[in-house]
């Protein structure tokens, strides 16, 4: 498990967060997440004029995940245009579950806590496993 530098991720949250298209809103928003293999990723909201296909950071960041190898997240820091913490909204909660681990860290507006925390009684892809091994016709 890599060390979690949490200098170096805010700061390239706020990096990205920088280079967010956020026109409509005026609410930039950039995120950095550290895998387990040691590497940063990185991503930041892309709005559209069609408002509800905006896209939120976490997608980003998740898409550069996949698209640079995969992994797990072990760390994720999320900052606003002023570049002060911001939780994620529940979509992104979702994504990062998918990505990460319930112990995945996230620095909060209410301090480090895990993606457990934050996302109790998640829904995951052991769900439908389950619930597809459980499946009988009562007809």
């Amino acid at each position: 498990m890599p060390t979690i530098d949490w200098d170096a991720l805010d700061a390239a949250a706020i990096e990205i967060m920088e280079r967010a298209y956020a026109p409509y809103s005026r609410f930039k928003v950039g995120v950095a997440g550290l895998m387990d293999d040691g590497r940063i990723v990185c991503g930041c909201n892309v709005e559209n004029a069609a408002y509800g296909v905006g896209l939120c950071a976490e997608c980003g960041m998740v898409s550069s995940i996949h698209a640079t190898g995969g992994g797990r997240l072990v760390a994720v820091s999320c900052v606003d245009q002023h570049g002060n913490s911001l939780m994620p909204c529940g979509r992104c909660r979702q994504l990062l579950w998918e990505n990460g681990r319930p112990t995945t860290l996230i620095k909060t507006p209410e301090g480090l806590l895990t993606l457990t925390d934050i996302l109790p009684q998640a829904f995951g892809p052991q769900d439908l496993v389950d619930r597809a091994e459980d499946r009988t016709f009562h007809g």
